[in-house]
């Protein structure tokens, strides 16, 4: 009798514990669905592709805490539901929803000369031979506006036109010149000029520094390379080719140098990075030759960054793709690098870099072959020359310089 007693006060206990959790719901429910929420927000519900904003910026006042105060997801343009979840003055937990849309309003880039030359009948496709894109559209409208014929010899005076999914629009004008092919062409006789090029030793007078080392960047172009030289001539490290496609969705190939050059570098003593030339078109191409350049280079030592080298800008109209979206692969590339415990560089030219790349995560390789730079970003190396002479290697070679600590 006692155990059966004892099971229904337990029984009654749990009941009542049920009981007051039910009421305890609805009277919460109730304040939650009663609690006073004062909203005021700002005039201009818009966000630009991009912009980093908190959800705070949209709230002029509200009577209470904001608990979820995050920067919002700016890299796709529309309507947007933004939650805030805030305490009032009450101490109670509310919620409130409000929309705001981002927007786009960035031209297209059109890229091109002040005027093109053609011959007569020549066959050609301007719109594909003049750079067009836009920040955020994969697709913008690019067309050649004004009338031209390439069958009649003269000048047209033409507009590159540009327009975006947003209606952002870019005209630049530029002239056609149809010429008439030359029937008889006389070469006129040309005086020998003297090679120019810059001997290793005075980069290293120049930019040698507590803060710098000084080095090269090679590949299968350099063909045999005499490493004790190299050493002797105190080249620091080394930028390596690892390999790549020929093309497009081509195979991987290893480059035919690579295995000895990383092989004698380490042996040397010479630090070592590695740059990898893409051919990619999207996010998950890039991935892939990430992960092939990290399963290449396994067993060696490589102490310097990895370096995603893309510059196919020739033909860059047909691959699709927006500045945001290029920038995008080349950070899923490196990513997936910092992934596997190396560093990770964006390597390109100053133009491309103030006109085309977006801001990265990731610190760049530089390409600007002068004697002082006026690239106003940050960098951590700096390609000085593509015609350097350095004692170990026949013919040119890219001199480097490596910042210690980023500029």
């Amino acid at each position: 009798m006692k155990g059966k007693k004892r099971i229904k006060w337990i029984l009654f206990g749990l009941l009542l514990v049920l009981l007051l959790f039910i009421i305890g719901y609805f009277i919460q429910d109730y304040r939650i669905r009663h609690a006073k929420i004062e909203v005021t927000l700002v005039d201009d519900l818009t966000l630009n592709f991009l912009e980093k904003k908190k959800i705070s910026d949209y709230i002029i006042s509200i009577n209470g805490t904001i608990l979820n105060d995050e920067e919002i997801d700016s890299s796709s343009i529309g309507k947007k539901q933004i939650h805030v979840l805030f305490k009032n003055e009450d101490k109670i937990k509310v919620s409130y929803d409000f929309e705001i849309e981002v927007v786009d309003r960035v031209a297209p880039i059109v890229w091109l000369s002040g005027s093109y030359t053609i011959m007569k009948n020549q066959d050609i496709d301007l719109t594909s031979k003049i750079l067009c894109g836009d920040n955020e559209d994969d697709h913008p409208n690019c067309s050649i506006v004004g009338e031209y014929d390439t069958k009649v010899a003269g000048v047209y005076p033409l507009v590159f036109k540009a327009v975006d999914r947003s209606g952002n629009e870019t005209n630049e004008k530029f002239n056609l010149y149809v010429k008439e092919p030359n029937k008889k062409t006389q070469t006129k006789p040309t005086t020998p000029s003297t090679p120019s090029y810059v001997p290793f030793h005075e980069v290293q007078e120049k930019y040698k520094t507590e803060n710098t080392k000084i080095g090269i960047d090679v590949s299968s172009w350099q063909g045999d390379i005499d490493f004790e030289a190299l050493k002797n001539a105190g080249v620091e490290f080394m930028m390596i080719r690892v390999g790549g496609t020929r093309g497009r969705d081509k195979e991987y190939f290893v480059d035919d140098y690579f295995v000895n050059n990383i092989t004698k570098a380490n042996e040397y003593g010479i630090d070592v990075g590695i740059y990898y030339y893409s051919y990619a078109s999207s996010i998950e191409k890039a991935k892939e030759e990430a992960l092939w350049v990290i399963d290449q280079i396994k067993g060696y030592k490589v102490t310097l960054p990895i370096a995603y080298d893309w510059e196919n800008w020739s033909s860059y109209n047909d691959y699709h793709l927006s500045f945001f979206g290029l920038t995008s692969m080349a950070e899923t590339f490196l990513d997936t690098i910092h992934s596997a415990g190396y560093e990770g560089l964006l390597y390109s030219s100053k133009n491309y870099l103030e006109k085309l790349w977006m801001p990265s995560k990731y610190e760049t390789w530089l390409a600007h072959y002068v004697n002082k730079t006026n690239y106003q970003g940050s960098y951590r190396m700096w390609q000085h020359c593509s015609d350097g002479r350095v004692d170990g290697i026949k013919g040119d070679v890219d001199i480097d310089i490596l910042y210690l600590n980023q500029e």
